[in-house]
């Protein structure tokens, strides 16, 4: 009894001491980045608050005002916290990397406007199961980086509401890390400019969603977004509308991609994304079937692409 009281005790306080040394850590990165983002004046500092076990943010952070939490659950962030930031951007509940959580905040914070072309954005990332941030990266906006290929960065809300290119994104990240029904499915969704899309399209299959009211095949609804993941496995690719309705599905796309190259090993999915979106307005994300890789097209480029994580 003796001896399991001593092991207890000493598993306690080993508890304490890692516990302690994780929020020293955590503390000293988010007093770096407040002084890094002073420095070079960013535009805001994002801070994957799932990795952060920090009731509040030290002075340097908050006196600054331009903080952005990244988070699988808002609800979970403790209120000092909440009070302490301008916005919140909420990811898929899947498992990301580094890279991969920044990827999704920064494309979704270019969707609603909260960065712009030529901002500067100080980023903290981290590993969400222990809690602690390790990572401090600084991101120029626009110029030439990892991260974004086309250094023609314009606003994604310009034809396409944030929400729904918000939701579409989820969903394509959700399909490529889950598949369907234990196996790997590809697909690709286009958002916005419809009526040009649909000029530039021709329908290969019945379309699953003609007759349903606009009210019942709107994206925003959990129930539509899980009827899109049950015909992802269909040929040809879903038109949404930039209020979120899902136009049709089976929609084979007649723009041929001929401005350039895409990298090697790409097939005819992501051609025809390319291709709709040289001559369209649209967006495009395309879930790779083979590699689980996202890739969002914009100006029948590569806008971004969010690389699926070894599971």
């Amino acid at each position: 009894m003796v001896d399991a009281k001593i092991k207890t005790q000493r598993k306690t306080a080993s508890g304490l001491a890692e516990e302690k040394e994780i929020r020293t850590l955590n503390r000293m990165m988010l007093e770096s980045a407040g002084r890094v983002a002073e420095r070079i004046n960013a535009k805001a500092i994002f801070i994957y608050a799932d990795a952060c076990r920090e009731g509040s943010l030290p002075e340097s952070v908050s006196r600054l005002g331009r903080v952005i939490l990244v988070t699988k659950d808002e609800k979970s962030l403790p209120d000092e916290l909440r009070k302490s930031q301008v916005g919140i951007i909420k990811i898929p509940q899947i498992k990301l990397t580094r890279m991969g959580q920044l990827k999704m905040a920064v494309v979704m914070a270019l969707s609603a406007d909260m960065v712009d072309q030529g901002d500067k954005i100080v980023c903290l990332a981290g590993v969400p199961e222990l809690g602690s941030l390790d990572s401090l990266i600084v991101l120029d906006i626009g110029r030439e980086f990892e991260m974004i290929s086309s250094a023609d960065v314009r606003s994604l809300s310009e034809h396409i509401k944030p929400a729904i290119f918000e939701a579409a994104l989820n969903l394509a990240v959700e399909l490529a890390h889950q598949g369907r029904e234990g196996r790997s499915v590809g697909t690709t969704l286009v958002l916005g400019d419809i009526e040009s899309v649909l000029a530039h399209s021709r329908q290969l299959t019945i379309n699953p969603f003609k007759g349903y009211p606009e009210e019942d095949r709107n994206i925003l609804d959990p129930q539509v977004k899980e009827t899109v993941k049950g015909f992802s496995s269909i040929d040809g690719a879903f038109l949404i509308r930039d209020d979120g309705v899902v136009v049709t599905a089976g929609r084979h796309l007649n723009a041929a991609f001929e401005d350039g190259e895409l990298p090697q090993g790409l097939g005819s999915r992501h051609a025809s994304a390319a291709g709709i979106t040289s001559v369209t307005k649209a967006t495009a994300i395309v879930v790779s079937e083979s590699t689980g890789d996202v890739r969002i097209f914009r100006n029948g480029k590569i806008f971004m692409t969010i690389e699926k994580t070894a599971m």
